[in-house]
Order: C-alpha cells, then structure tokens, then sequence
C-alpha cells in the first residue's frame, strides 16, 4: 500500500484527488490510500469516521445522475489535535505524495511582496514556539523530520488555484526553512535535501463542486440507499492537468483522466482567466442583482453577456497555443455555468476576493495594460467586489475573507463613502495597470441605482 497525505479534505478534494485516485486504483501495480488531514476543524473527521471515511461522490449532468461510492480514504486526521502524527506521516517512507487543498489563504502569501507573510500570527508563531499550524509549517516541519531519517524522495503537489502554484509551494518552503534557520534552535536547513529529494510538480485542477446541503443528504439517502453524512455533489466535466515532475511512485491517474504534460502555465492561465475570473463576475454581479445561484446568473440576460465579453478580454492575454480553441472552451464554460443540478451558490464563489481576485481578474488587466488596451468588463469584476465587500461592512454582516477585519476598520475611518472604497481597492495592492478612478465610478453608481 502506498499513501498519499493530503492536507485540506474538502468537498473540492474529494470530487476531485480523491475521485482520480479511487478510480486509479484500477490500474497500475499498487494499492493508493489517501489520509487526510483536517488544518482546523474536525467537522470532516467526525462525519466520515463513522461511515468509515467512504462517502457518496454525486456527478450531475444534464441528463442524469451518477452516484459513486469512493473508498479511498484510510482516515482523517485533525492537525491541531496531534500536529506530531501529521509530522510523523509525513516524514512516513510510506507516504509517498502530500497534496494540497487549502485554499488560496492557506499558503499566507504577503499581497504586496509575494513572500511568505512572516506577520501572520500562526506563521510567527511555527517560527517561535516550533508548533505547525498551517499548511506550511506543517509541510516543513515534516520534511524536517524526513531529512532526519533519511527517508525516500517525495512529491508535494499543490491543487489549488494560485498562479504556478508547485513554484509558488516549493518557494514558501523554502522561504519557511530559511526563516526557521534563524529562529529555531537545532533547526537543519532543508536546502539541498530539497533540491535532490523533494519535487513541487505545478498542477491545474478543474471541477466545480457546491457545497454540501441537506436537500443532497437526502438524496443520496433515497437514490443511493444509505445515509451519508457527508456526500459530494459535483459535475461530470473534470480535468486535472500535472507537471511530470515525480521524485517517487505515483497513481495511474492518467489512466483515471489526468494528464500529464511538461508545461502547466498554458492551462493555468485559461483556467484560471477564464473559469475563475467569469465566477468571480458572475458571484459579485449576481448576487447584486439577487441571484443565488451560478446557473440563475448565467441565464439573466445582461450578466450572461458580460461574461461573454469578459472572456474575450481574457482570451486576448492567453499564451498562443490556448487561443486557437478558447471560443469552444468558452462555450462549454458556459453550458457547464448552466446545469441547474448542480446548485452552486454564488455566495460560495464569493468569499476570500482579496485572495482570488489578483490571480483571476488584476492579472489579466495588467497584461491588456501592458498592451495598451484597457479592460472594461474585468474592471466592472473589480467594481462589483467593491460593492460586495463596502454593503456588507457597512451592514455589519461577515464576510469571509482574511482581511475581514481591516474592511470593518475602513468602514469605521471616515463618513465619506468615496475614502471608504479607495481604500477597499487599495487592499487588492493594484499597480499602475488599474483604472482606478473609473472602477471607483462605476462602484459608486452602481451603490446609487
């Protein structure tokens, strides 16, 4: 039996790894287990415990529904229960991949210079006390320990969707291990064990997958004929698009759908210009004109068609190799927006902006930019977020993102509601490349209507 360790088992993870690496299993030489580990709460821990960590992963098309049992997951551990066992894991000469899905926060990336953000106070304190807190400190206090034992070679492979995201996971490590080496008494710098034992294979990763609701529990427990605590609700289209870059053994998860490619970025960039930066519109947007769901935003008229002209401002920053078959992938983004099944609520979509938007909307502005052309309907993107994050602090609501409180703060610094988004946009860290006066109008008439 191989394992992989992954971190963040989410619903995203399991309709997703979790799914390729069950249906893997099929094919190849060897036996894959997945155990998960839960960073904060222990809420996926205590509902798939019970049900032996199997779950009901269910694949919505248009015309019909699948239900898939997926039995690859061993166990979940909780991290702040027992930081030493995750250590342990994955330090294990067993585990042979960690994999991530921790969202963009979770890799405590400074906005404004791209480093790990040392000021964050659970990265400060892995640095101080030497206890793993995030996802970070818990990758490098357990390769700490694998160097130790002179364990084999390991691959960490990152599924989230931040820009180069295996350069961008191998590099906080570092940065990580190079901040401990200053601050951790006994620390053994990682640095050349890194380079010969450890690989960061970059990844691109598609499927959008809901939230879990009751109305799908009890689905699962009429269609499928057992009550799942924790089923998964997901649609039929997947991709999962992986550098082949492995320092040790991996799962047939090309014989699963995966595939394997030298290059990433070209894929990264349409995914993440395309699919994500159109969610991100059609959450802002939708949920301003009192949509709900993806599936009713894409079919209000107005917004179906911005989205049509936002993706070919995108399309124009894509590398050449992806422009020849954007329209068709735009097209079947579009159709995929559509299923009603798959109720995705744009509120979901909404959170974490702050994180989302420089890889999904700012980066294809600053590329137009440089080109000297503007980019109105990834403007309006940017304008409606203000919107979003200004109505809520002013109502009091929460509002999940990791600079929730300093959008309260800027609500309660001055009475001029102009100062007020100025200094919400100003959270983005916008270059040059933004028109920021227009984006502000636009903001400000949209609040006014």
């Amino acid at each position: 039996m191989k394992r992989i360790l992954h971190l963040g088992p989410g619903n995203f993870f399991r309709a997703h790894q979790a799914w390729y690496t069950h249906h893997a299993n099929d094919y190849g030489n060897a036996d894959w287990q997945i155990t998960g580990v839960s960073l904060k709460s222990s809420t996926a821990r205590d509902s798939l415990t019970p049900q032996d960590c199997d779950y009901t992963l269910v694949i919505n098309s248009v015309a019909d529904t699948d239900y898939q049992r997926i039995s690859v997951i061993d166990r979940i551990l909780v991290g702040p229960e027992d930081p030493q066992a995750v250590i342990d894991l994955i330090a294990d000469p067993a585990t042979a991949i960690v994999s991530l899905t921790v969202t963009e926060k979770g890799y405590h990336i400074d906005a404004t210079t791209g480093h790990l953000n040392t000021r964050n106070p659970d990265i400060a304190a892995e640095l101080s006390d030497g206890q793993p807190r995030t996802a970070i400190g818990f990758l490098t206090f357990g390769l700490q320990k694998r160097q130790q034992q002179n364990a084999d070679p390991i691959t960490i492979i990152s599924c989230d969707n931040l820009s180069d995201n295996g350069a961008t996971l191998k590099k906080l490590v570092q940065e990580f291990d190079q901040e401990a080496s200053r601050s951790l008494p006994g620390w053994l710098g990682l640095a050349d064990w890194l380079k010969k034992s450890v690989t960061f294979p970059g990844t691109m990763v598609d499927r959008i997958t809901p939230a879990t609701t009751d109305a799908l529990r009890q689905e699962v427990h009429q269609k499928a004929g057992w009550a799942d605590a924790s089923p998964v609700a997901t649609e039929l289209f997947s991709e999962w698009i992986i550098e082949d870059s492995f320092a040790a053994e991996r799962p047939a998860w090309d014989q699963a759908g995966a595939q394997f490619v030298d290059d990433v970025s070209p894929f990264e960039h349409r995914k993440l210009r395309l699919l994500n930066g159109a969610h991100s519109f059609l959450a802002y947007a939708g949920l301003y004109t009192g949509h709900t769901y993806v599936h009713e935003a894409i079919a209000d008229t107005v917004l179906r068609a911005a989205v049509g002209e936002l993706m070919l401002e995108a399309t124009t920053t894509l590398p050449a190799t992806m422009q020849s078959d954007a329209a068709d992938y735009c097209t079947e983004l579009i159709e995929r927006f559509a299923n009603p099944a798959l109720k995705h609520e744009l509120a979901q979509i909404a959170g974490d902006g702050s994180q989302k938007l420089p890889v999904r909307v700012l980066s294809t502005i600053a590329d137009r930019h440089n080109k000297g052309t503007a980019s109105p309907c990834a403007s309006d993107t940017i304008a409606y977020w203000l919107v979003f994050i200004y109505q809520r602090s002013a109502a009091g609501a929460d509002i999940n993102d990791p600079l929730a409180k300093r959008f309260a703060e800027i609500q309660q610094s001055s009475d001029n509601r102009r100062d007020k988004l100025t200094a919400i946009l100003q959270t983005l860290s916008p270059d040059g490349s933004l028109d920021q006066n227009r984006i502000l109008e636009r903001a400000e008439t949209l609040l006014d209507a």
